[in-house]
């Protein structure tokens, strides 16, 4: 396992480098060149100055999240061979500068849905959210304006204002594409780029759908255990693996978290671990990543991981806004310090237990 820390770079990131090497046990970071459009060329030389920069901190890149695939590949239109390429071109650069693992995600539209980016804790802190009443209300044309307020100013990955400009276009794009269909895709696209990612040892670990269930009406097909299995056996290549994300699959109370880790074993690429504290079934808040202060047992998540031999990078993931923080949601520094220390702190108690 290796403890990481997810960093959007020098123009994007309230977070400094300086401040993420002195976290005890992170020695790498998760990032991405984020001001690339889903189906661009990252060039060599753009990966090695990002690399740079993160080696002059003595941290090193432990991966990407996320090359982002664009709408022509999910939707298999007309553009979608040649953004392929691009993909193929992109992986072959990230090789050559010795990077592995590229986390990506395959939902139409928006890449995550939340609510609320800022709901108040009884501590005083401030959560990312999500109420199922509250999306039914709401005309998806809006739903980038109905939380832009709360984003302290930043740009939320996959709520681009440029991307969010053309939200009636996306969901015209997507009017013929059911879960079928968006299948079929993701098959076409990791066929195309398994050769590439053979030959650099480049693990595509999928992100899954957030929430677990359709936003407005969109499909999701990486929700829970049978889909994800069944995308592992349609590309069965070591290459072709998942992003473990417990709060993504945890948005659904169906989907046993610990036995997924397990029926998963060899093919979790990387690990997003983080709470959520359920109201209802529909309506979540982000908690801290003490399993005290949520809904999931985070030693068991932990236990799944270290049992079936997980030894890729791991991150905690969204963090509450703490101590008058002002950052991305979910992207602040301290609370993400807590959950990585407390994170090494099982991983280190299960180790010495498993030795004993």
């Amino acid at each position: 396992m290796e403890m990481t820390l997810r960093w959007y770079g020098t123009k994007f990131d309230t977070v400094k480098l300086w401040q993420i090497r002195q976290i005890p046990g992170v020695k790498g970071v998760i990032t991405t060149l984020y001001d690339k459009q889903a189906g661009d060329l990252w060039t060599q030389e753009e990966i090695a100055a990002l690399k740079k920069d993160v080696e002059a901190e003595s941290l090193k890149i432990a991966g990407i999240e996320s090359v982002n695939v664009s709408d022509a590949i999910k939707t298999g239109s007309a553009q979608r061979d040649e953004h392929i390429q691009n993909y193929i071109d992109t992986l072959e650069n990230l090789g050559k500068e010795d990077i592995h693992m590229v986390c990506y995600n395959f939902m139409p539209v928006f890449d995550w849905t939340r609510t609320e980016l800022a709901r108040k804790r009884a501590d005083g802190s401030t959560v990312l959210a999500y109420t199922q009443e509250a999306i039914d209300a709401l005309d998806p044309e809006k739903m980038f304006s109905s939380i832009a307020g709360d984003s302290n100013g930043t740009v939320m990955p996959g709520w681009e204002p440029e991307r969010m400009e053309h939200v009636k276009e996306l969901f015209e794009l997507y009017k013929d594409i059911d879960e079928e269909k968006l299948f079929e895709n993701i098959v076409y696209f990791l066929k195309a780029i398994m050769p590439v990612c053979n030959k650099y040892d480049i693990k595509m670990a999928i992100h899954p759908d957030d929430p677990a269930w359709s936003v407005f009406g969109l499909p999701r097909i990486i929700n829970n255990e049978k889909n994800i299995l069944r995308l592992m056996k349609a590309v069965d290549d070591v290459h072709n693996g998942v992003t473990f994300c417990s709060g993504s699959y945890g948005t659904s109370l169906d989907n046993d978290l610990p036995h997924m880790i397990r029926a998963l074993e060899g093919r979790i690429h990387f690990a997003h671990v983080r709470n959520l504290k359920f109201i209802s079934p529909t309506n979540f808040e982000e908690s801290a990543h003490l399993s005290s202060d949520g809904t999931f047992d985070m030693y068991e998540i932990m236990r799944a991981l270290y049992e079936t031999g997980f030894e890729g990078p791991i991150r905690p993931d969204h963090g509450r806004m703490i101590w008058g923080e002002k950052a991305m949601p979910g992207y602040g520094l301290y609370d993400r310090a807590l959950g990585a220390a407390y994170l090494n702190g099982l991983w280190e108690a299960i180790e010495k237990a498993h030795k004993a």
